[in-house]
């Protein structure tokens, strides 16, 4: 019987859900674990238990890791795919500190209170009303408006 398995399969649950004779189906070598290592471990838990090993992106065929070639060829693809994924990390990283030193925008979640409006806030709190008013109206906390409006260039530290 064949079990698919979504999200990360260190879980305990994908194990405990296998008994002898099932197969484990999963799409890719990188969703078993996150180091040859960790792959390794958790085949030999299959092994253990009786239960099969395929992964789609080899071409859907049983990889047996109870033969020494079935093995082999296991060990091989785990070390590819903990290298793909140190590489990707790596490119991210990279990616994100270029853009870190160019002072360019890292994403994120868009800001749905502009700087104009923090300063028209302040100008209303210098004008009397209370920092807690100004920020209820802006749909923010008090804490925020101030970390805010502390954040803006050319900003007094009136508040």
């Amino acid at each position: 019987m064949e079990r698919t398995a979504g999200g990360s399969l260190g879980s305990q649950y994908s194990l405990d859900a296998l008994i002898d004779g099932d197969t484990l189906v999963i799409t890719t070598l990188d969703r078993l674990g996150r180091s040859t290592q960790n792959m390794l471990a958790f085949a030999d838990e299959l092994r253990s238990r009786g239960a099969g090993l395929r992964v789609l992106n080899l071409g859907g065929g049983d990889v047996d890791t109870a033969t020494p070639m079935g093995s082999m060829l296991f060990t091989i693809m785990a070390a590819l795919a903990q290298m793909e994924h140190e590489i990707k990390r790596e490119r991210v990283t990279d990616s994100i500190a270029k853009r870190r030193e160019a002072g360019m925008d890292l994403g994120g979640r868009p800001r749905r209170v502009t700087d104009s409006q923090i300063r028209s806030a302040v100008r209303l709190v210098e004008g009397g009303e209370t920092a807690a008013q100004v920020a209820r109206d802006l749909g923010m906390s008090r804490a925020t408006f101030y970390r805010r409006s502390r954040a803006l260039p050319n900003q007094q530290a009136a508040i």
